[in-house]
C-alpha cells in the first residue's frame, strides 16, 4: 500500500457523499431577477441587491464570462477542493486578462460587496468562495513564460504550480511549487510557499522578484524591490490581503530533471519508534533532501499506516548515503523510492492530499522536534472507524531558515517542520465529534507549536490571526491602510487595516 492507494480506499468515501444542492439557491436568485436584481450581501454582512441594470454593464466591461446561480459553469466555479463547503456566491467573475480583474474589483468595491478570490481552490476553510458575494475565479487567467537565459518564470496569476513545473523542468530549470500541482500559484505563493526543493531554494515566496497586482482601488501596480518596495514586502507573506496578483515574475535555478524520491510504508504499530526515527532523520537531512512524513488510519477501522516521504535533489550518486537510515528500518509494507522525474513526482499526490476533501485541518509550526512531543502525539492519536484520522508533518529548515523573519511578511523562519493534523468523515453523516476529537487533541500537541501556516486558515479568532504575524504585525497593518483601507480582501488569514 502507498499513500495514494491509502486515501483513495479511505478518503475517496467521504467525497462520494457530497450532495450539492444549487437548485434550490438557483431558484430563490431567478426569482430575485425577476423582481429586478439578485440578493447579495455586503462586507459587513448586511443584505444588499444588485441590479440587472448594474447586471448589465458589468457584463458589458467583461470579455470573460459572468456567471449566475443557474448557469453552465456557475456550480463549478463555486465549487472548491474540500468537499464540505458549499457556498453560493452572488455572482462569479471569471476573467481573461487584467482589465476583467480591475472591472471586477471595481464594481465590488463601489458596492461593497463581499469578495472572493479563486485560483486553485486548496483554501481548507473555503476561503476563495463565499456565500452571496462576488467570487472572482481566476481559472481562465493562466500562462507561463520561461526565459532561460534569465532563469526567470513569468506566470499569470489564476495558474496551477504544475504548469511552472512543467516549462520550467523542460528546460532544466525549477522554482519552488509545493507539493500537489492543482494547487494555485497565488494562494501558495503568497502565503508562504513550501515544497520538495523548498530548503535548497527557498520559498517560492523568496523566489517572487516582483509582481503585478490590482489592489482595492482597482490600480494595477508593479511591485519590486525597486517600485512599490512597501507591497512588494507585504506580499510576500501577507497572503492576498492587498489585492489580485495578476503577474508573478519568479527565479530560477538549475536541477536535473530527475530525483530520488517516494513513499516508503510501515504499519502504524511502529508509530512510535517511527516518530522518533523521522526526527533524527530530518533534523540532520542536507538542503537537497526533502522528508516528510504521515500517520494515518483509514475509515472503515482497517490497520493503519506510518509513510515517510523523501525527494532527494541533489547528486545522484550522493543520493544512497542519505537515504541509508531508512533502509535499516526493517522490511517495509512498500517500498516505492526510486529515480523518477521531478515532475512526476510533483504530480503523486494530486488525488491523495487530505485537502481535496471534505475536512478539518489544523496545523502549526514547530521549530524543535523533541521527545515530548513524540510521547503527546503517539500517547493521543485515537482512530474511529467512523473516520479517516491523520497528523503529518512538512519540512522545513534548510534555506527557508537563512533568511531573516522581517525580510518578508512571513516570520516563521525558525520553524522546522510544519505539523498538520485531519480528520475526515462521511459528509452524510455528523461532522462535531470528529472536529471536537482533532480540536482536543490538537490542544495536547499547540504547546509545541509557534505559530500556523496562513495559507492554512480557518476559524481563528483576529487576535490569533495578529499574533501570527509577530513583529511583521504593524507594518502590514499600515500597508493594508495604504493599499485597502476598506478591507475588501479580507476572506484570507485578514490583516486590519491600521
Amino acid at each position: 500500500m502507498n499513500r495514494r492507494d491509502f486515501f483513495q480506499s479511505t478518503l475517496a468515501a467521504a467525497v462520494a457523499c457530497a450532495l450539492p444542492a444549487p437548485r434550490l439557491y438557483a431558484l430563490d436568485q431567478a426569482a430575485s431577477q425577476a423582481a429586478g436584481g439578485i440578493a447579495a450581501v455586503k462586507l459587513d454582512g448586511s443584505a444588499t441587491v444588485i441590479e440587472q441594470a448594474s447586471l448589465a454593464e458589468l457584463k458589458a466591461s467583461l470579455r470573460g464570462p459572468l456567471l449566475l446561480a443557474g448557469d453552465p459553469g456557475y456550480d463549478q466555479a463555486r465549487r472548491v477542493l474540500n468537499e464540505s463547503i458549499d457556498r453560493h456566491p452572488a455572482l462569479v467573475v471569471q476573467p481573461t486578462g487584467v482589465a476583467d480583474i480591475r472591472a471586477a474589483v471595481d464594481f465590488a468595491r463601489e458596492r461593497e460587496l463581499l469578495l472572493a478570490v479563486k485560483c486553485g481552490g486548496h483554501s481548507p476553510s473555503g476561503k476563495s468562495t463565499c456565500e452571496k458575494g462576488m467570487q472572482i475565479d481566476l481559472s481562465r487567467f493562466r500562462g507561463v513564460r520561461v526565459d532561460p537565459e534569465a532563469s526567470r518564470a513569468y506566470v499569470s496569476g489564476g495558474s496551477l504550480l504544475g504548469e511552472v513545473d512543467h516549462e520550467a523542468q523542460a528546460l532544466g530549470l525549477v522554482t519552488t511549487c509545493g507539493t500537489v500541482s492543482h494547487t494555485g500559484v497565488g494562494g501558495l505563493t503568497l502565503g508562504g510557499g513550501f515544497g520538495r526543493v523548498a530548503r535548497r531554494f527557498g520559498l517560492a515566496l523568496d523566489n517572487v522578484m516582483a509582481v503585478d497586482i490590482v489592489t482595492a482601488d482597482g490600480q494595477l501596480r508593479h511591485a519590486s524591490a525597486d517600485e512599490n518596495p512597501d507591497l512588494y514586502w507585504a506580499v510576500r507573506g501577507g497572503g492576498g490581503n492587498f489585492g489580485i496578483v495578476t503577474d508573478f515574475e519568479f527565479a530560477l535555478h538549475p536541477m536535473q530533471r530527475q530525483v530520488i524520491g517516494g513513499d516508503i510504508v510501515f504499519p502504524i504499530s511502529r508509530a512510535r519508534e517511527l516518530l522518533e526515527f523521522y526526527g533524527e532523520y530530518s533534523g540532520s537531512a542536507p538542503d537537497e533532501l526533502y522528508t516528510d512524513a504521515l500517520m494515518a488510519a483509514p475509515m472503515g477501522g482497517k490497520p493503519g499506516v506510518f509513510i515517510i516521504h523523501v525527494c532527494y535533489s541533489g547528486p545522484a550518486g550522493d543520493a544512497e548515503r542519505f537515504l541509508a537510515p531508512i533502509r535499516k528500518l526493517g522490511t517495509p509494507l512498500n517500498d516505492g523510492i526510486k529515480a523518477q522525474e521531478y515532475v512526476a513526482i510533483q504530480r503523486a499526490d494530486d488525488r491523495t492530499d487530505p485537502r481535496n476533501q471534505g475536512t478539518y485541518l489544523t496545523s502549526g509550526f514547530i521549530d524543535g522536534y523533541t521527545a515530548d512531543l513524540v510521547k503527546a502525539i503517539a500517547d493521543g492519536f485515537q482512530p474511529d472507524p467512523a473516520r479517516s484520522t491523520a497528523l503529518f508533518f512538512q519540512h522545513s529548515g534548510g534555506a527557508i531558515g537563512r533568511v531573516a523573519p522581517g525580510a518578508t511578511a512571513f516570520p516563521h523562519r525558525r520553524s522546522t517542520h510544519n505539523m498538520l493534523a485531519a480528520v475526515v468523515w462521511n459528509l452524510d453523516s455528523d461532522r462535531n465529534p470528529h472536529v471536537d476529537w482533532l480540536k482536543g487533541y490538537w490542544s495536547s500537541l499547540e504547546k509545541f507549536t509557534d505559530g500556523w501556516y496562513t495559507n492554512e486558515s480557518g476559524d481563528e479568532s483576529q487576535k490569533v490571526r495578529d499574533d501570527n504575524y509577530q513583529g511583521n504585525l504593524p507594518r502590514l497593518r499600515e500597508i493594508k491602510k495604504k493599499y485597502d483601507p476598506g478591507n475588501l480582501f479580507r476572506l484570507n488569514a485578514n490583516v486590519q487595516p491600521a
